[in-house]
């Protein structure tokens, strides 16, 4: 999971880190669909997809906090970067959830 950051740590923040922090959290769960296929393992590869998505947000929230103390290209740009980190993060957890829906109904 994406640590918390304020926003005045966010001024220097690498972008490339945050989609690195994000996919990561994916792939993680992912690999846990891998490990087995029973209820519990579907819930916590569920759960996981969950905390992906909240951390995607609270990143995207920050960055937006960010833009209200900016103006012109910079707020646009910052904007346009959290809701880029916003739609990565979504699109992460709803392949964790898609891959754990699948995890019982796979034969093994």
């Amino acid at each position: 999971m994406l640590p918390s950051l304020s926003v005045e740590k966010m001024e220097g923040l690498n972008m490339k880190n945050i989609f690195k922090g994000v996919m990561l959290a994916g792939v993680g769960t992912l690999a846990l669909g891998l490990a087995g296929c029973d209820s519990k393992q579907e819930n916590a590869a569920e759960d996981m997809a969950q905390a992906t998505r909240e951390a995607a947000d609270a990143t995207a929230d920050a960055m937006e906090n960010q833009a209200d103390t900016m103006s012109g290209a910079a707020e646009d740009s910052m904007e346009n970067k959290a809701d880029a980190v916003r739609a990565t993060g979504e699109a992460s957890a709803d392949a964790m959830e898609d891959k754990a829906d699948t995890m019982d109904k796979t034969p093994g």
